[in-house]
């Protein structure tokens, strides 16, 4: 009977240290909390143009590290955990969300040289600590049905 409460108590000690050992490598894995969320349409010559230009090396830059690329056709419906943003007919539309809100947009595709321009604004708002009116907006957001 001894051996078997033993037997029990290791287990139990080995699990504890199994979810403590779970729990430090999460804390410690980078959060990749930023994404631009690319809506585009079968068909949309600025969505190609972009893929052509832009696409091959964006998840290679310093911005698709920090903000991967997301692509979201909108034919389909807009993924639940998406559901936050106001989308447009308009394609591409690029959105950079961050931990569950919308940082800012670019609306179509201006070229190359516009686009990385237009990003570099997005990016900084990204390390901007949020204004006293976007933390009373957070904070008092009705709740829709999604949420």
């Amino acid at each position: 009977m001894k051996l078997a409460g033993k037997l029990h108590m290791q287990e139990f000690f080995s699990r504890i240290a199994l979810l403590g050992a779970i729990s430090i490598a999460l804390s410690l894995a980078p959060a990749r909390a930023a994404e631009l969320v690319m809506f585009e349409q079968a068909g949309c010559a600025w969505c190609e143009t972009f893929d052509r230009e832009i696409a091959p090396i964006y998840g290679k830059t310093e911005e698709g590290l920090r903000a991967p690329l997301r692509r979201v056709d909108t034919a389909r419906p807009v993924p639940p955990d998406l559901a936050f943003i106001e989308t447009e007919r308009l394609t591409p539309l690029f959105v950079l969300v961050d931990r569950g809100r919308e940082i800012g947009r670019i609306r179509g595709y201006p070229g190359e040289d516009f686009f990385w321009g237009l990003l570099d604004v997005l990016m900084k708002k990204l390390d901007a600590p949020a204004t006293r009116d976007e933390r009373v907006q957070l904070i008092e957001r009705p709740l829709r049905a999604n949420d």
